[in-house]
């Protein structure tokens, strides 16, 4: 009688998780002062503005930086007056780069739409 040696495979299962994060946001609030535009190293273009938005259980306010990316979002936020009321929906990112002082960064709101309200 012949024998047969078996050989064992490993199997490896990969279990996906599930990713449950979001970053999604909607703010309003006032504009601060009038938008700058500015063309990065990479020769990408941005514009930024600072949105005023009042604290819900506690005295006083937050301004958050906005960066308007696209061509459309720039267009508009270039043409947004001091203290006029908007809405921005987008998403918060952290944006990094080389300084003088070596690397440095700071979160930004990524605008998606603007509007005015």
């Amino acid at each position: 009688m012949s024998e047969k040696k078996g050989k064992k495979k490993n199997v490896v299962l990969e279990v996906e998780e599930e990713d449950f994060s979001l970053n999604d946001l909607l703010l309003r609030g006032r504009i601060s002062a009038s938008a700058i535009e500015k063309e990065l190293p990479s020769g990408d273009k941005v514009v930024e503005f600072r949105l005023i938005v009042s604290r819900e259980r506690r005295d006083g306010v937050d301004t958050l930086d906005i960066g308007a990316w696209s061509a459309q979002s720039r267009r508009i936020a270039l043409t947004l007056k001091p203290d006029e009321w908007v809405e921005v929906s987008g998403a918060i990112h952290r944006r990094f780069w080389t300084g003088a002082g070596g690397l440095a960064s700071r979160w930004q709101v990524e605008a998606v739409e603007i509007s005015r309200i």
